[in-house]
């Protein structure tokens, strides 16, 4: 192996999340405009070159990677690059081959995902009322997403659903959400919206709900157990002694978690942020192009970009006003 991605503040980087494709199949409201202008199909990395650039840092230490879009599971022929993963994971240097779905497409591909060694998937939904489902993502059908989870844990993959926390929409929802979670054997990670995006900033101090109240209402109705186990992500858990499920929360405000930070994003064309919330890049995509045939200044490349990978982001809702606002969508970097 390489010597190991090391950033300026002693935080290992043994985590990759890679954008395969900026297109999906929802418009969820805070993630993307419903009229996206889509990337040109030349400016994509092609899925040999993701293999390439994924190869490279799993050969210098990423441990876990984890597959997004937009909806990963829309890009054509996606399975031969999870197929091609899978030998990473054959080999022993990587230790997760995982992915973050809208849960659409799950039906068709889940066995598939299964037979490529992924253990389990991020299914990204935050209501469970048809109605409310489809104004936020103003495009997905609630029983699509539900085959796609029915699906999955056939397959045997772990599922775990990921919410966004949006006040005024998913409030009365809480402990709808959980309880389906624990009829399921399913755990849940709650997200604080962030402000990215070209939704206006009183739109998202509107949506904006705290999960600092969110736990705080929990604790109401369950008695909490604070976990010191993690995924490899960002989420803080908790255990709900009466279901025994676990809670995540994931409070990029409220509470951010950059202190421990061990992952970069790469985008479907090869830019790679070092922070979500920053929005200083690499453009990986010109050095794997201008040298076909040597990985040397590739990895040159990635090493100059993890040394520039800042202490935190800047995100602040504070004082009725959104900091550090990213102008470019989630679906861009993936979440």
């Amino acid at each position: 192996m390489q010597t190991p991605l090391i950033d300026p503040f002693a935080r290992p980087i043994t985590y990759l999340r890679v954008s395969v494709t900026d297109r999906c199949d929802f418009r969820c409201v805070y993630c993307m405009a419903e009229n996206m202008t889509f990337l040109p199909k030349k400016e994509l990395l092609t899925l040999e070159e993701l293999d390439r650039l994924c190869s490279l840092f799993v050969g210098m230490g990423v441990k876990k990677l984890r597959i997004t879009g937009g909806e990963p599971l829309v890009r054509k022929n996606i399975m031969s690059f999870f197929q091609a993963m899978s030998r990473h994971l054959d080999s022993g240097d990587l230790d997760e081959l995982t992915l973050t779905t809208n849960g659409s497409q799950l039906g068709r591909f889940a066995a598939d995902l299964a037979a490529c060694g992924v253990r389990r998937v991020n299914v990204s939904l935050d209501t469970l009322d048809a109605d409310k489902f489809a104004r936020v993502t103003r495009w997905g059908r609630l029983d699509q997403v539900m085959r796609g989870i029915d699906a999955a844990q056939q397959a045997g993959l772990r599922v775990k659903l990921n919410a966004v926390a949006l006040k005024g929409f998913n409030e009365d929802e809480q402990f709808t959400l959980t309880e389906f979670c624990a009829t399921r054997d399913m755990d849940l990670t709650w997200i604080e919206v962030m402000p990215m995006g070209d939704l206006g900033n009183e739109d998202r101090l509107d949506q904006y709900w705290p999960l600092k109240d969110l736990r705080a209402r929990y604790a109401e109705r369950y008695d909490l157990v604070d976990l010191t186990e993690s995924s490899g992500g960002p989420a803080r858990y908790v255990r709900l002694t009466q279901t025994g499920q676990k809670i995540g929360f994931i409070t990029p405000l409220t509470h951010n978690f950059c202190e421990s930070c061990n992952r970069v994003r790469m985008t479907c064309t090869g830019e790679l942020y070092m922070c979500l919330g920053q929005e200083d890049r690499a453009d990986l995509r010109a050095a794997l192009r201008d040298h076909p045939n040597d990985d040397t200044p590739v990895r040159a490349a990635i090493r100059d970009a993890i040394d520039r990978k800042p202490k935190g982001h800047d995100f602040d809702y504070s004082r009725q006003q959104v900091a550090g606002q990213m102008t470019r969508h989630m679906s861009h970097t993936g979440g």
